[in-house]
């Protein structure tokens, strides 16, 4: 193992926030590209997810950009979830497609503009705990949230082999660094989380690793949002849309050179720089609108549903909270380089 668990520390979040509003004044805007007013942007700057919103505050809108620690609940008027997100209205906000769902319930004008970034999770688990394959976490303990995007994949591998939430012993630990102290002092067996979290947990365990890919499973949807009214109103929906645009000129400039984007992210969350770099590749930087878009909302809203007890959305409902005419306006306007 590299280094420590305990060796690798994060700073303040205060800190992080200040970094943050550091970059969004001193952005450069594109030549040539009329300014269309500041834009406010909420999402949880502790995830790399959120790297190409980072990178297109920074250099490709053509305005002021601020991007806070927040989510969706910044664009319905919601208060911030203690502890986590800052007052504030939002333009647009990012979060998982299951927030989405969730505060769409109270607030049927939320929209889904795009994807973002595709997370694509893992289980880390402690193979001297007799875990050789997903079935064998029947029993034991797991650190995760269920009731999160990395919640559902996990139901989701587990119904694989026969198995539900019932079967395991959940442990929603927070703050997330917790669990990998969990893991390395044995209160847990396995950890299911975004990262840099399953990093460090995969590190802890050294070569007693085994970990279980979600792919052709579940992979998280981390959306650029906002509202019906904001995309009816000219104005926010110009900002929307070269914000869009934005986005798309930096996960380009991403795929080619990430370079610049670890460095935001590691400002933004202060992670350390070698995490940021070993977890990156457990990200796609997709900035579209996946074909499944749809599909997903609607399965994944069955189990919100029951989670909630209530009654499921129709698909044609659901339907209704995706609005891919700012990106597709966004894709007219061509790159900024």
């Amino acid at each position: 193992m590299r280094r420590s668990f305990l060796s690798v520390r994060r700073k303040s979040f205060l800190a992080g926030i200040a970094c943050l509003c550091a970059l969004a004044a001193c952005s450069t805007e594109p030549e040539g590209v009329p300014d269309p007013g500041p834009i406010a942007i909420y999402g949880n700057t502790q995830t790399f997810e959120i790297a190409p919103v980072l990178l297109a505050a920074e250099k490709y809108y053509p305005g002021e950009a601020s991007v806070r620690m927040g989510s969706v609940a910044n664009l319905v008027g919601e208060p911030p979830v203690p502890g986590f997100g800052e007052e504030g209205e939002a333009d647009v906000a990012t979060n998982a497609e299951t927030q989405a769902l969730r505060y769409s319930v109270e607030h049927p004008d939320l929209r889904i503009l795009m994807t973002v970034t595709e997370g694509l999770y893992r289980v880390v688990a402690r193979r001297s705990a007799g875990i050789e394959s997903v079935a064998d976490l029947k029993g034991k303990s797991v650190a995760t949230i269920p009731q999160t995007s990395s919640g559902y994949f996990f139901k989701l591998m587990l119904e694989r082999e026969g198995l539900s939430f019932d079967d395991i012993d959940a442990k929603p630990i927070v703050p997330l660094s917790g669990m990998t102290r969990a893991l390395e002092n044995g209160e847990v067996e396995a950890v299911v989380i975004w990262e840099p979290e399953s990093e460090n947990a995969a590190q802890v365990l050294g070569d007693d690793l085994i970990e279980f890919s979600g792919e052709g499973v579940y992979r998280e949807l981390f959306n650029l949002n906002s509202t019906a009214g904001k995309l009816e109103n000219p104005e926010s929906r110009e900002r929307i849309v070269r914000f869009i645009r934005a986005i798309l000129d930096a996960s380009e400039e991403i795929r080619r050179d990430p370079s610049h984007a670890r460095e935001l992210i590691t400002a933004s969350g202060e992670f350390d720089p070698q995490d940021v770099e070993d977890s990156w590749v457990h990200h796609n930087w997709l900035a579209a609108v996946p074909e499944d878009m749809l599909d997903v909302l609607v399965k994944q809203e069955q189990w919100l549903a029951e989670r909630d007890d209530r009654e499921p959305r129709s698909r044609e409902e659901l339907a209704t909270l995706i609005d891919t005419s700012a990106y597709e306006e966004a894709l007219a306007l061509g790159s900024a380089e």
